[in-house]
């Protein structure tokens, strides 16, 4: 059953980026950004991540965490994070148990081969856990400053 708007998000506890943790009840209270990606270190994803982390001060202004979640494992995320200097957490769902959760872990096609993936999808969370807005199916370029100008919106 796909997630909509005004739903509750699904909670999850994942090891993040940096040796930590990340849950989304540890960050009730505030809005949350959750962008789903593919894979650590490649174009698209660098680029979203590099747009997240250089809004990062205007997204901190609106009271919005950000948090990245791929199902790349945490050292993985540590280097990329490294490689560009990335300030905000990268979650680690090996199993794939929350990116299924959110629906976000879904058949793939390219060159006529089918396979498992990240379907590029952002999710913001309102103050009570609940989902205020989902962006399925992402393209890079102004997506970070949309996803802005909606948490800017929320109260």
């Amino acid at each position: 059953m796909p997630l909509s708007e005004g739903d509750l998000a699904p909670d999850f506890d994942l090891p993040a980026s940096g040796g930590g943790r990340v849950g989304l009840s540890a960050l009730k209270g505030h809005k949350v950004v959750l962008y789903f990606y593919p894979k650590d270190d490649t174009s698209g994803c660098t680029l979203e991540a590099q747009d997240f982390n250089g809004l990062l001060p205007a997204f901190a202004e609106a009271d919005a965490k950000v948090v990245g979640l791929s199902p790349d494992p945490v050292k993985s995320h540590d280097k990329f994070c490294g490689k560009y200097g990335l300030a905000f957490p990268l979650a680690a769902d090996e199993d794939k148990a929350v990116l299924e959760a959110y629906g976000v872990w879904v058949e793939k096609s390219m060159y006529g081969r089918k396979y498992m993936g990240v379907e590029r999808t952002t999710v913001l969370v309102d103050r009570a856990g609940r989902i205020a807005k989902i962006w399925p199916k992402v393209k890079v370029p102004g997506h970070a400053e949309a996803v802005l100008t909606a948490a800017r919106a929320l109260p």
